[in-house]
């Protein structure tokens, strides 16, 4: 299965001045904000997501629909430092996740899972990056 919809939930938001965050906006229409059952962990000065299965456990982000995936999906790969031609493991994996739009409509989008250990980092627990 495969998706032209991406969730994100840090720097890549709208309002970021970031190169990514400009090229998203850019080649990208924003759907809305949405949600999905995780948990956030402030890694630096940016957050990681793993998700959860327990129902209070909520991560806030938006949701885009990627005018052209493949090469976007390219690009945050590279970004993410994800994917082929880097060592295992990886920070984060892309991963096809459920996410919740506010109006309660469900979608499958692509995100980016945080794939260190999480032990020793503060948890974002609004699930909010923004408010952190």
């Amino acid at each position: 299965m495969t998706s032209d919809h991406l969730f994100v939930y840090g720097t890549l938001m709208r309002g970021f001045d970031h190169p990514m965050a400009r090229l998203l906006s850019a080649h990208a229409d924003f759907i809305g904000s949405a949600t999905c059952r995780g948990r956030l962990y402030l890694i630096k000065h940016y957050p990681g997501l793993l998700l959860s299965d327990t129902a209070s456990d909520i991560v806030h982000g938006e949701l885009f629909r990627l005018r052209t995936p493949d090469e976007l999906l390219r690009e945050f790969d590279m970004y993410e430092a994800c994917g082929e031609g880097f060592s295992e493991p990886t920070e984060y994996l892309r991963r096809l996740i459920d996410v919740t739009l506010a109006d309660g409509s469900a979608n499958k989008a692509w995100t980016y899972l945080y794939n260190w250990p999480v032990t020793d980092l503060p948890r974002i627990e609004s699930g909010r990056f923004l408010e952190h």
